[in-house]
């Protein structure tokens, strides 16, 4: 069974550790703790390793060392649990680490989930117990500083994607990256990594480097973890308009796709000015911004998570100079790269029949309000399940006009009362968030009503987008061709029923688009 040893981190201490029963020639993992900051590393001989700590002008000023210690443990196991440490404690908020975020890697190793169960079960209760975490596993991990922590394990091709760029970068071969990957492979984590690691590396914190994100609500949440992680600042996190304000030496660009162009924007006035600064036309995009405004660019960025007119085409990233990466690993749905083709697939019509799967809930309802039930269980026992649906009603609220929005068969529910960080907002489980609400974040479970611009016709095996019944005006305003349409509402679709960690329940208000989809699963 896994134990905590403390001892004072002073000189006196360090032959009390040396005649510890795991203070030598054992694999154990510590945590060097202070008033505000901590370090955890793990070691075969923490009696060593606590004296080249204490020369360590940084790691001298800390208070304790926590040792813990296990007959089980291996290598492999400490190493893990050092990762799973470091990624919970910083995301536990009390204290700030001092540990970098390199070679943070994914691996498996001989019984990793009975470590897994370890930590969860006597390791974190004895940290709560000794008062060096305050939160429980299953809040952070429900939490934005963990879901966007620059701790995270990263999978083996986003590590052979980051070391690739930054030894581009190092030796100047290439100025514009982009990394493309679809929802769930992990973009915004391994932005914020690298903007993490090259903030702290010798080869590069001399830059100045910025993360452009273009969504003000997912922009604020980034801001917030920023302010609990050493060595990143909140005006690292930076919208679009702001990247004229100084020169940079990188750009990272999260959620590229939302980049704008100069059509069915609500400031035209703003965007002209930055145009004018930068000496460009009035035909330019934010994307020219980044480009002028950075000697280097990596770009983040998913073709179809594109969902407005308003977006930068993808002819635009098309022509650029640049090295292109491919994200592929799943990290969000559980259900796994064969859930995303799946949603993918769906729309496209060529989905092989009864597809089920087992690790992932994929539901279609008949009835609205069991859905919406089943969604607020879900939120009781697992937090972070939501309600989001397409834009196919009017937002009376907004204006005050009407006390609900969305009137489905007799059920009234209403629209996001909240655009930023609407999804941690207290009221937001009895609300239903639109596309601009919930991209880019992460939910247990997700609800998706998918409204009536979208309906099915049987005769012709076809489906149809109703234009008139599509109430975004910004999201049609100016859009011709009814393909173009189609392939915006049908991208807001696809992300939004990409959100959910656990499962995903949809309700189609479209009934012979609902019958269809039916025989697509095993229900």
């Amino acid at each position: 069974m896994s134990a905590v040893k403390t001892f004072t981190f002073e000189k006196k201490s360090f032959q009390r550790i040396k005649a510890y029963h795991f203070g030598k020639d054992w694999p154990v993992v510590y945590i060097l703790e202070g008033k505000k900051e901590a370090y955890i590393g793990e070691t075969v001989s923490v009696y060593q390793r606590s004296k080249q700590h204490y020369d360590n002008s940084e790691r001298s000023k800390l208070d304790n060392i926590h040792v813990i210690a296990d007959l089980d443990y291996n290598k492999s196991a400490t190493l893990d649990i050092e990762a799973m440490l470091i990624k919970y404690i910083s995301a536990d908020g009390k204290f700030i680490l001092q540990n970098g975020n390199s070679g943070l890697k994914e691996h498996n190793y001989y019984d990793r989930e009975k470590y897994k169960a370890k930590l969860k079960k006597t390791i974190w209760p004895a940290l709560q117990e000794k008062h060096l975490v305050s939160k429980s596993i299953e809040e952070i991990e429900n939490s934005d500083l963990f879901k966007y922590s620059p701790y995270k394990s990263l999978t083996e091709d986003q590590l052979e994607i980051a070391e690739e760029i930054c030894q581009n970068l190092k030796d100047g071969s290439q100025p514009t990256h982009i990394v493309s990957g679809k929802p769930g492979t992990g973009k915004t984590i391994l932005a914020i990594y690298l903007i993490k690691y090259l903030s702290e590396h010798k080869d590069f914190k001399h830059l100045n480097i910025a993360l452009v994100v273009p969504m003000t609500s997912l922009r604020k949440t980034v801001k917030q973890v920023f302010k609990n992680i050493k060595n990143l600042k909140t005006s690292m996190v930076i919208g679009p308009n702001d990247v004229v304000k100084e020169k940079y030496d990188l750009l990272i660009v999260d959620e590229a796709h939302r980049l704008v162009r100069r059509k069915n924007i609500t400031n035209y006035d703003a965007f002209d000015k930055v145009n004018k600064k930068l000496g460009l036309s009035d035909s330019a995009t934010s994307l020219d911004w980044i480009l002028r405004s950075s000697k280097n660019q990596i770009l983040f960025y998913d073709k179809n998570q594109s969902v407005k007119p308003s977006d930068v085409r993808a002819k635009d990233f098309e022509k650029l100079n640049k090295k292109f990466y491919k994200l592929s690993s799943q990290m969000r749905v559980k259900g796994g790269e064969e859930y995303i083709n799946f949603i993918e697939t769906l729309f496209e019509q060529k989905n092989e029949k009864d597809i089920n799967f087992s690790d992932y809930e994929f539901k279609i309802y008949d009835e609205l309000e069991i859905m919406i039930n089943d969604i607020k269980e879900k939120n009781k026992k697992h937090g972070l399940s939501r309600v989001v649906a397409g834009y196919a009603w009017p937002w009376h609220t907004k204006k005050g006009s009407k006390d609900y929005d969305i009137d489905i068969n007799g059920l009234k529910l209403i629209w996001n009362s909240k655009a930023i960080d609407w999804v941690n907002s207290p009221n937001s489980i009895n609300e239903v968030g639109c596309i601009h609400t919930v991209q880019g974040y992460d939910l247990n479970y997700v609800g998706v009503i998918i409204g009536p611009e979208i309906s099915y016709d049987k005769k012709n095996d076809k489906l149809i987008i109703n234009r008139e019944k599509y109430l975004d005006i910004n999201g049609r305003k100016g859009v011709t061709d009814i393909n173009e349409l189609k392939e915006y509402i049908i991208n807001i679709y696809k992300t939004l029923l990409t959100r959910g960690i656990f499962g995903t329940y949809v309700y189609i208000v479209d009934e012979d688009l609902r019958n269809y989809f039916q025989v697509q699963i095993k229900n």
